[in-house]
């Protein structure tokens, strides 16, 4: 079985980090990937999606050093699904990236070369293979060629 999420998209806020009881780091942050698609009418569509991540321990501290609002990143990770309780007693449901390889591909506005910063937490039980280097997606990719209106 595999549960694997490969994201790139631009950091909605900078990471926010906290401290857990027993010591151990945790950085939260959004990112927002989008496409385009056109429609059966022929008009071209924006669809953007955000993604809650998380990361932890020594990832989570370089999330914070080095991550700003507005980069461009590729993540990795794992899809995770949590359950809690709010302040007035309702249950909720959260969909969240936790994230063990992340790489900034480019500063807020800027027009990356696709270098920069990668990150990969290895947890000890996993292999220690890095992934191949991820390249940004090009503007204009389209599913219009079959004329309906989903992006796939």
């Amino acid at each position: 079985m595999v549960n694997k999420v490969t994201l790139i998209g631009r950091l909605g806020s900078d990471p926010e980090m906290r401290t857990l009881e027993n010591g151990t780091p945790l950085g939260r942050f959004s990112i927002a990937t989008s496409e385009s698609y056109r429609d059966r009418n022929g008009e071209w569509q924006d669809q953007t999606e955000w993604h809650d991540v998380v990361v932890w321990r020594n990832a989570a501290e370089r999330a914070q050093r080095s991550l700003t609002k507005g980069m461009l990143v590729y993540i990795e990770g794992k899809l995770t699904h949590r359950k809690w309780q709010d302040k007035d007693g309702n249950n909720r449901k959260t969909t969240e990236v936790v994230a063990n390889y992340f790489r900034q591909l480019a500063s807020p506005g800027g027009q990356g070369d696709g270098g920069g910063t990668n990150y990969q937490h290895t947890p000890s039980t996993s292999s220690t293979e890095e992934p191949a280097p991820a390249k940004a997606p090009t503007p204009g990719n389209s599913f219009d060629d079959d004329g309906e209106d989903l992006p796939f």
